[in-house]
């Protein structure tokens, strides 16, 4: 069987990992790269984008207006993916705080060595993971319905000279999502032991009587 400690010691490291990989995906620009490889073409016709920002070639970069567009100016489908991606940058970065959250109850709750506060932080944690989780299926949502809506704008013999694909800072996410619940579920088997720890002094107690 799992010593406390270790298991304690465990779910505190993997806390911290998803708190620091999911501060580093949302803080960089790998999310999403278009790939251009067009012969007979000079211009760096690439981009790759982050949460916050788009580069485009080599020195091109914008910020996405999430929350500041003119929205009477963009067309119903533009508006769409608006929502989406201000839902992304709300919903990613409220899962960062609620991380920095769950490290201190995580904590104190493994100090005190109680089942309950234990089994609720696990409960937090594994919480805290859905709202990554949504985070991350919407936007691949976005993702998608924003390459749709570019297929329809370049002529597709265009097309052929496009690569797509989620970067690095995508792939940083899901192992944050993933770090989470590997937390919740480490915090719940402390929970268990500290539980049977409880029911075998007990035993012994009554048995010593």
């Amino acid at each position: 069987m799992m010593k406390y400690g270790s298991v304690v010691l465990s779910a505190g490291f993997t806390g911290l990992l998803s708190f620091s990989l999911l501060a580093v995906a949302i803080g960089t620009d790998y999310w999403y790269i278009i790939d251009v490889n067009k012969p007979n073409c000079s211009e760096d016709l690439s981009s790759r984008s982050g949460l916050w920002r788009i580069h485009e070639g080599a020195k091109r970069s914008s910020v996405i207006p999430s929350f500041t567009a003119n929205m009477s100016s963009l067309s119903e489908m533009e508006q769409h993916l608006l929502g989406l991606q201000q839902v992304v940058v709300i919903v990613l970065p409220l899962s960062l705080v609620l991380l920095v959250l769950g490290w201190i109850f995580g904590l104190v709750s493994s100090l005190s060595c109680s089942p309950l506060l234990l089994a609720g932080a696990a409960s937090y944690f594994l919480f805290c993971s859905l709202f990554t989780l949504t985070g991350l299926s919407i936007y691949i949502q976005y993702s998608n319905q924003a390459m749709e809506e570019f297929q329809w704008v370049v002529p597709p013999e265009n097309l052929a000279y496009v690569n797509v694909s989620f970067g690095w800072s995508f792939a940083i996410a899901w192992l944050s999502y993933s770090t989470e619940v590997a937390t919740g579920l480490l915090l719940m088997q402390a929970a268990r032991l500290t539980q049977i720890k409880g029911r075998y002094e007990s035993g012994v107690a009554i048995a010593m009587l």
